[in-house]
């Protein structure tokens, strides 16, 4: 049997109350224990009605069926390739970078190179540190391939944990600003709505009554465009209570205001006739803008704040002439 691609697994009597790691590496058989607990961790296994399982230690139920995705073999160490980054702060311990919309983090089916997993290597050199001595940038939260802004990346295995803490315990502050459709009712609230896969769609987020994770996003109004009482579109800014995958572009569409350009999660306007530059704007125009939290070893608190890129600033310069 070939390692990569989806396997389902349907569970019988006799594997009752096992863990799941070892029900699934005993199910199949070229996978090891500890390369099945790793696809868990890593969001790759499931229930057939679509709740994503994180804990190898859940016990196995009789009639249980599993869904398991492989992903395609990646190389051991990515290539160091020599790529433009906005470097906003780096010291021994960690770099802070501003990620340009269209930048892949890490190497995948379809994007095996050229992400910023691939720069970090050219532009950190040995001064990177990994686990098991390979060489490679920590990185410890994602911002999707068409989100841009503020990152933290991690250059010794020290501040990766140290890190990783921080945004496990979200003890640090995220704020994002996105244009969306409408504008959003309240002016000003909270969006508390729980967020796990889709049901059908496992490639997508979906706000879940049952089986998903708590998610927290307090989000404002910063500017409606269009007739007050029928806005086209509006800038919103947004802080994350939680880091859930998609949470902002699921949130803001849980709320009728899906962020503009969003392919998944997106739709047309709503408001009749809308600029050709906001119905064709070709990416989620959403931009993590501000970044603060305690570094490791100084104890001090950082903060890192963005201008939206040149592309959403140019949307939005449109959008003001907008009556």
């Amino acid at each position: 049997m070939s390692d990569a691609g989806r396997h389902t697994v349907t569970f019988d009597e006799s594997a009752a109350g096992e863990r799941l790691d070892r029900a699934l590496a005993a199910a199949l058989p070229s996978l090891t224990r500890s390369r099945v607990k790793a696809l868990i961790e890593g969001r790759c296994v499931a229930l057939a009605g679509g709740q994503t399982i994180e804990e190898p230690s859940r016990k196995v139920k009789t009639g249980d069926v599993v869904i398991v995705d492989i992903p395609e073999a990646e190389p051991a160490v990515p290539l160091a390739q020599d790529m433009a980054l906005e470097v906003l702060f780096e010291d021994a311990d960690l770099l802070v970078l501003n990620k340009p919309a269209g930048m892949v983090v890490h190497p995948a089916p379809g994007n095996p190179d050229r992400t910023l997993v691939n720069a970090l290597l050219a532009h950190c050199g040995d001064s990177l540190s990994g686990i098991g001595g390979v060489r490679r940038p920590g990185i410890v939260h994602r911002l999707d391939k068409d989100t841009s802004g503020v990152m933290v990346v991690a250059k010794n295995d020290r501040t990766h944990h140290a890190l990783s803490k921080l945004f496990a315990a979200h003890d640090l502050e995220r704020i994002y600003t996105a244009l969306v459709w409408g504008a959003p009712k309240p002016e000003r609230g909270t969006i508390e709505a729980a967020l796990g896969r889709h049901p059908v769609d496992r490639k997508r987020m979906a706000v879940r009554k049952s089986g998903g994770k708590a998610a927290h996003t307090e989000y404002w109004l910063e500017k409606r465009f269009g007739q007050p009482l029928a806005p086209i579109a509006s800038l919103v800014g947004a802080r994350l209570g939680t880091g859930r995958t998609h949470q902002v572009r699921v949130h803001m569409a849980h709320i009728g205001c899906p962020v503009v350009g969003d392919p998944v999660y997106g739709r047309k306007s709503r408001n009749g006739p809308a600029p050709e530059a906001l119905k064709l704007f070709p990416r989620q125009a959403l931009h993590a803008s501000v970044l603060a939290f305690e570094h490791p070893t100084t104890g001090k608190v950082v903060r890192f704040a963005t201008e939206l890129p040149q592309d959403f600033r140019k949307l939005v310069g449109t959008l003001n002439g907008v009556k």
